[in-house]
Order: C-alpha cells, then sequence, then structure tokens
C-alpha cells in the first residue's frame, strides 16, 4: 500500500481548474520530487494534498485514509507536514518559539523531538534565542522544514526549498532533505532545480499544463533525452 495516493486529481482556485486529472504516489520512505516548467500546476499539486486548493474531483488518501476535502489541520493531524516556499516563519518569534509553535498539536513533551531538530539543523541550536525574520534565506528554510518536523510526520511535503538561495545554501538544503529522509520521513518535493532534485530522488513526476507528462525513477528522468530538451533546459 502506498503511503499517500493521489488519483484523478482535479481542481484549482476558484473557479479555474489548475490541475486536469493529476495521479502520483510516495511509498514508504521515498523521496518524491515533482518537476516540470513555471505554471504546469507543481505547487498546486502540492497544495491540494494539504487542503489548500479546492478539489472538484479526484481521491486523495494516506496509507489508505481518504484525505479528499479535509482542513488542513485535520491532514497535520493525519501525519502529513507541510513547507511552504515563502512566509514561511514567524519572524518576530525566535528560533525556538517557531519550532514549538510546529508542536502545537502534540500533548507529550516536545524537548526530545526538538533536540532531534537540532541535531538535523545545528546552526538552529546556536540561533535559538535569535528572531527567525534576522536569520540567512537559508537558515529561515531550517527554521520551516525543522518546525514541520516537530510533529513527527509521515510525510513531509516541501514546495521549492531552494528558492532565491545561493549555491552553498542550496546544496546544503539537499543535502538536509536526504538526511530528514533517512530518519525515515518520506519526502514529497515541488523544485525548480529540476537536476539536482533529480539526483536525490527515488522517483519523479513531470508534470505541465495540470497534467502528468512523465514519470520514472530520479535517474531515468535525468537520463530521457525527450525530459532533459524540455523540461531541464537541455
Amino acid at each position: 500500500m502506498s503511503l499517500l495516493a493521489v488519483t484523478g486529481l482535479r481542481g484549482g482556485y476558484g473557479d479555474v481548474d489548475i490541475l486536469h486529472g493529476v495521479s502520483m504516489a510516495v511509498e514508504p520512505g521515498e523521496i518524491v520530487v515533482i518537476v516540470g516548467p513555471n505554471g504546469a500546476g507543481k505547487s498546486t499539486a502540492l497544495k491540494a494534498v494539504f487542503g489548500l486548493v479546492k478539489i472538484r474531483s479526484g481521491r486523495i488518501a494516506l496509507a489508505d485514509r481518504d484525505l479528499t476535502g479535509r482542513r488542513p489541520d485535520q491532514i497535520v493531524e493525519a501525519g502529513i507536514s507541510f513547507v511552504p516556499q515563502t512566509e514561511n516563519v514567524f519572524p518576530t518569534l525566535t528560533v525556538e518559539e517557531n519550532l514549538d509553535m510546529g508542536a502545537y498539536l502534540r500533548r507529550d513533551d516536545v524537548r526530545p523531538q526538538r533536540e532531534r531538530v537540532y541535531e538535523l539543523f545545528p546552526p538552529l541550536r546556536e540561533k535559538r534565542r535569535q528572531a527567525a525574520g534576522t536569520l540567512s534565506g537559508g537558515q529561515r528554510q531550517m527554521v520551516a522544514m525543522g518546525r514541520a518536523l516537530m510533529l513527527d510526520p509521515k510525510l513531509l511535503l516541501v514546495d521549492e526549498p531552494t528558492a532565491g538561495l545561493s549555491p552553498l545554501f542550496m546544496n546544503q538544503i539537499f543535502e538536509i532533505l536526504v538526511d530528514i529522509n533517512k530518519t525515515g520521513v518520506a519526502i514529497l518535493m515541488v523544485e525548480q532545480n529540476a537536476k539536482q532534485a533529480l539526483g536525490i530522488a527515488d522517483r519523479a513526476y513531470v508534470l505541465a499544463m495540470g497534467e502528468n507528462r512523465h514519470e520514472g525513477t530520479g535517474a531515468e528522468l535525468l537520463n530521457d533525452p525527450e525530459v532533459a530538451t524540455m523540461f531541464l533546459g537541455g
């Protein structure tokens, strides 16, 4: 049984459909990447899984639990966390306060999970008393991912994690995502830096115009001449 199964998803914003029958799956322990041109519906597909998009038809299931049309808080309770591309930290709160905000649904002691987050993101430990809004872009991205991990999710949704980052931080974020995955968290990620993303992906989907165009392992898509020419810049 797939951890996440998205089948025939149609939906969008208001009366406009962005997704036209998108299907995808994430197996336990996988990194799955969604790539494609601008306007392909990649981020919309991710937001649809998290309950932020109006769904007109199709099904979203987590380990066969139907989440279609559920609210984001219900989806978080089911075991999915989401890292948005922008405005993904509370800028006036400290790093540690941001992390604790991510644990709002927990009723147990969150300190062990916070410690695991600091082990994944060592720079955050030394900056834990600093306001998140004063951090670099790469460090803010670490805070956003760390906060999403505070609920110990089964599946992490990540939208454009390297957008606007320097090459140094870009490489660091990809390495961190691999480290997160090694802890047992499956990842579904949208990423414009397609070649690097496919390099760490177990499997990937290429979307265009809100539809599935290609799918396969990361290596298969990297080596597919048609995918390379049309979607990876040659």
